[in-house]
């Protein structure tokens, strides 16, 4: 794990109350933009089905605990508008009248839009691309090279080499597997973090997206059934799993809400690529033409998607982006 001290020393400087105010700042117009970026993807692509938009909510063990959510609470709305409704026990309890009454009151966050099927919602936009006159196909990205002659990449495929002027290396954690050989050194942390569906047992049904804030794990009613979501793992990339926090978050899970039986033949397992200062690598890759650089979002992959490959796409034709990308250039690993 010795490799890993570089990265978690950073971002441990990068996690100062002031510092992170400052990165707060700076990514918050990439999720203020996200579901607007994902509406207009939702609609074309005739997914309306696979989504929720009646936000999530955090539910608490202890008054403490509550009262610094609610301080937290009323700072955002203020700073930033976000939406928020506070409940006692009792409004709790009558929003989920399964849940335990282990808990004294929650608060709910009422903007985000939830996804129900995040693989399904994925083939929607694949299927809508397709629709466009767009082509996917599957390579191996470390195969890409400068074209031989003229200027350009190229990249092989089960069909055949590929080529175009343009490239957009959006890899996730396994991008540095193409920019490592090119000669650029990024910082990254893989997060990985795992979940695992249940049946709810006998007629029980959680109403809402929660987190036992105090225990560190999350419920998502989900398409596939109610899914228990871990905190983050810090490892390498390619490391065997260890679900450990699976099995302890469904011990505690279990006193809280009637689950069933598990769903999946193993916990799930996702490696999020995680950047020092938090914030996404978004950019032309600076020592290379036609060369665009889209990953290191942590567990905001999916939520940042569209929003992020606007900003690509109106820097590659040309266009001013509609945010400023300055924060998110690569520039500040490789100058």
């Amino acid at each position: 794990m010795t490799k890993l001290v570089p990265f978690l020393s950073r971002y441990w400087w990068h996690s100062n109350r002031s510092r992170h105010e400052v990165i707060a700042r700076v990514y918050a117009p990439l999720i203020e933009n996200s579901i607007s970026e994902h509406k207009e993807l939702i609609e074309a692509a005739g997914a309306e089905h696979l989504i929720r938009k009646d936000g999530w909510v955090e539910a608490f063990r202890s008054n403490g605990v509550r009262d610094v959510e609610f301080v937290e609470a009323e700072r955002l709305a203020r700073e930033y508008g976000i939406s928020y409704t506070r409940l006692d026990k009792a409004e709790l309890a009558q929003t989920e009248p399964h849940l335990s009454r282990d808990f004294i009151g929650g608060l709910k966050w009422n903007d985000p839009w939830s996804v129900l099927d995040p693989h399904g919602l994925t083939a929607a936009y694949l299927k809508y691309f397709e629709s466009l006159g767009g082509r996917f196909v599957i390579g191996d990205a470390t195969t890409l090279v400068p074209r031989s002659s003229g200027a350009g990449w190229q990249v092989k495929t089960d069909d055949g080499p590929v080529e175009g002027k343009d490239v957009v290396v959006a890899l996730g954690p396994w991008s540095e597997e193409v920019t490592r050989k090119l000669g650029y050194r990024f910082l990254l942390g893989v997060k990985r973090g795992y979940h695992m569906h249940y049946a709810p047992a006998g007629k029980a049904r959680l109403n809402n997206w929660m987190m036992d804030k105090e225990r560190g794990y999350f419920l998502a009613p989900m398409n596939k059934g109610i899914r228990l979501t871990t905190g983050a793992e810090f490892a390498y990339r390619d490391a065997p799993k260890s679900p450990v926090q699976i099995d302890r978050a469904e011990r505690v899970a279990r006193t809280i809400f009637p689950l069933a039986e598990r769903l999946d033949a193993e916990p799930w397992m996702g490696a999020r690529p995680c950047t020092p200062d938090m914030m996404p690598i978004i950019g032309k890759a600076p020592r290379h033409q036609g060369m665009w650089l889209a990953f290191g979002h942590a567990h905001h992959g999916l939520t940042l998607g569209p929003v992020t490959g606007r900003l690509i796409a109106e820097a590659m034709t040309g266009e001013k982006p509609f945010l400023d990308m300055t924060a998110y250039r690569p520039e500040r690993f490789n100058p």
